[in-house]
């Protein structure tokens, strides 16, 4: 009963942000074709099919987006024997503060399921931590063509079943792109420090996370995405690098927007115990584009 009434106050605090779009005043109401007549995208001509796939493979972009994304990796422990199966529902609402700047929130909300991990102790399953981010964004892109944003990125204690670090932390996150014609550049980082919660898992949590990434949209709506995901722990002084490449279709089903896919996930460095070799990733992504 505490880990479901947990979870549903996790996914609540995730979902604050969808129904304050329906309560706050207009000057900073999630962006609708109504009420912003500007993107912080490349421009184009229309919303083909490869415009709103540019869209999504921009982390900024003014577009409400609920994206799935499974992973699977293996080879944890001792023995080499664990393996996990990770789900981040991710949950983008942009909100426009003004004509000339938008609030991007990014959420990320993990469901794992754990097989000995560390090895002996069998199956786990629950919440880990959220991460929220927040980027306040120019609305319109620059001369120069860069798209940028930053803003502060929180870790919220809400994991369950020894899923959690049990610290709150936070810092500073930022993200750089640019798009030129099918293809989008550029890279998004942050970096948490913990200030508070309990040292029963870990002493502090110092841990910079890097995200380059490149890809390619073809004019039906296929994106091939190549990019790293990788976390240097300034405590422990060790990198986790997993390379992922991966394929997302737009399609739509009736009304409804979507985007799916998979690819690989290729760990190339991590600590002892931790996942290693190939895994999968599966993506399936909600899109309310204007």
């Amino acid at each position: 009963m505490k880990i479901i009434q947990k979870a549903t106050l996790t996914l609540g605090i995730s979902m604050l942000f969808a129904t304050y779009t329906l309560a706050a005043p207009a000057s900073l109401r999630a962006v609708t074709a109504a009420e912003t007549k500007v993107e912080t995208t490349a421009p184009a001509s229309k919303s083909s099919a490869q415009d709103i796939a540019k869209k999504l493979a921009n982390p900024v972009a003014a577009m409400i987006s609920l994206p799935m994304q499974m992973n699977y990796t293996r080879g944890y422990g001792a023995n080499d024997d664990g393996d996990q199966y990770l789900m981040n529902i991710q949950p983008v609402i942009p909100f426009a503060i003004n004509d000339d700047w938008n609030l991007i929130s990014r959420t990320i909300l993990p469901v794992v399921r754990r097989d000995d991990i560390p090895s002996g102790r069998g199956v786990q399953g629950g919440i880990g931590d959220v991460v929220q981010s927040f980027f306040f964004s120019p609305s319109t892109v620059g001369e120069s063509g860069w798209i940028w944003g930053a803003g502060p990125v929180f870790l919220l204690p809400t994991g369950t079943n020894d899923l959690s670090a049990e610290k709150w932390g936070a810092g500073p996150t930022a993200v750089a792109l640019k798009q030129e014609g099918p293809w989008t550049y550029g890279g998004l980082v942050n970096h948490i420090w913990s200030f508070a919660g309990s040292d029963d898992v870990v002493d502090d949590i110092s841990q910079t996370f890097l995200q380059p990434f490149l890809s390619y949209s073809t004019p039906k709506g296929l994106t091939f995405s190549l990019l790293t995901e990788s976390t240097y722990d300034w405590e422990s002084e060790q990198w986790t690098v997993p390379i992922v490449l991966v394929a997302n279709q737009l399609d739509k089903f009736g009304d409804q927007m979507v985007s799916y896919g998979g690819g690989l996930i290729y760990t190339a460095e991590a600590p002892d115990g931790r996942q290693e070799g190939f895994g999968f990733r599966l993506v399936f992504t909600l899109l309310w584009p204007r």
